[in-house]
């Protein structure tokens, strides 16, 4: 099929230390009858085990809660309106976190759910939250599913599609592949199903207005996202250096079919994730300023977190989550994301992690700018 590049080699799935899968309804949902497509289910569950059983983390973004909720309360199949809609969801999250539940468990994995809204990500703060819970169900061997929070989201704090929230998704938590499964095998430069002569791309290098033009608009049963949200996703995460596949993904295997060679298309990344989290925190504004002593210094030069007990002093005013400048006693060293605000680092500056709860009055994270949100 078309490349439209010569030199770069395409990735593989054996390659990825974080791999985000989408999932849309249609492919987790019977169209005709509503019920969970439970066959389906357990194939994509072998794969997820197969990829841990590499060392990969697997968060999965999966669609279904409204789909799976509206045949429980017999609402059919046509456009709902917002009301019905959050109800159905509100059932069908229930029985989709129970389902990821029970087709993983057999392979000793505990999942998560994880709700979310486009002001989880448009809001510093709650980014940072986010990023840290997912961090911390990662290292604890947990698979994570993640869903737009349809039982409250309205219009203006949502994704939409789960295209984009995917890619937002594998940005907050530093992927390095992103999976697309759809209903059609990749990348077209028309719709396939109308243009005879359209033709499937391997791999894109980059995404180009010529590129974006070939996006259609159309989505397909269940689905909400068309080709164009697919290509809005991959300018999001290739540009935070993580590469996205787009592939069939109704067999039963779809991730072992697309290691195994099934048509595809590969949208490279622009470096890799901590490279690229890294150039987007240096280009922030600094809101205040962390000054250190020569402890805390030499240990952020060895790749450690800050932790309050090396902090001699806060100026600024600040939120958590904005950046600050971090200063030791020869002049700056960087930039971080505070996760504290800067009464609380005042208050808890020079004190041991076992102080802060006592400090505050209430618990807080251990590092006050952790080392993945640092740039020195």
């Amino acid at each position: 099929m078309a490349t439209l590049t010569q030199t770069a080699a395409t990735p593989t799935l054996a390659e990825a230390r974080r791999l985000v899968v989408k999932i849309g309804s249609a492919l987790l949902v019977d169209r005709e009858s509503g019920a969970l497509r439970s066959d389906w289910l357990r194939g994509l569950a072998e794969d997820v085990a197969a990829a841990k059983a590499r060392g990969t983390d697997v968060i999965l973004v999966s669609s279904g809660s409204i789909a799976l909720g509206r045949g429980v309360l017999g609402l059919g199949t046509g456009t709902l309106p917002l009301e019905q809609s959050q109800a159905a969801a509100a059932v069908g999250q229930i029985r989709l976190a129970r389902a990821y539940e029970e087709a993983l468990a057999p392979h000793g994995i505990t999942t998560a759910q994880v709700l979310v809204t486009l002001e989880d990500s448009a809001d510093r703060r709650r980014y940072l939250n986010s990023r840290a819970t997912l961090a911390q169900l990662l290292g604890l061997g947990v698979v994570p599913i993640v869903n737009e929070n349809d039982t409250i989201a309205t219009d203006e704090i949502r994704f939409g599609d789960n295209d984009r929230l995917a890619a937002q998704v594998a940005v907050t938590v530093g992927a390095d592949q992103l999976i697309l499964l759809s209903d059609v095998d990749g990348f077209y430069s028309g719709n396939p199903r109308d243009d005879a002569t359209a033709r499937r791309f391997d791999v894109i290098e980059a995404i180009t207005p010529e590129i974006e033009g070939m996006a259609g608009d159309a989505g397909s049963g269940l689905s909400k996202g068309g080709m164009k949200t697919k290509v809005m996703a991959a300018k999001t995460a290739t540009g935070a250096g993580c590469a996205l596949a787009i592939t069939e993904g109704s067999v039963l295997r779809p991730l072992k079919a697309l290691a195994d060679g099934a048509p595809s298309t590969w949208f490279l990344a622009h470096g890799d994730p901590q490279a690229a989290r890294k150039r987007w925190i240096a280009a922030m504004k600094p809101r205040g300023e962390i000054r250190v002593d020569a402890g805390a210094a030499r240990a952020l030069g060895q790749g450690r977190s800050l932790l309050p007990a090396g902090v001699t002093g806060v100026t600024g005013r600040f939120g958590r989550g904005d950046p600050v400048d971090i200063v030791g006693p020869e002049g700056t060293l960087g930039k971080g994301l505070t996760r504290y605000t800067a009464e609380e680092a005042h208050a808890i500056r020079g004190r041991h992690t076992s102080e802060i709860e006592a400090t505050l009055g209430y618990p807080g994270r251990a590092a006050l700018i952790h080392r993945d949100d640092m740039v020195l």
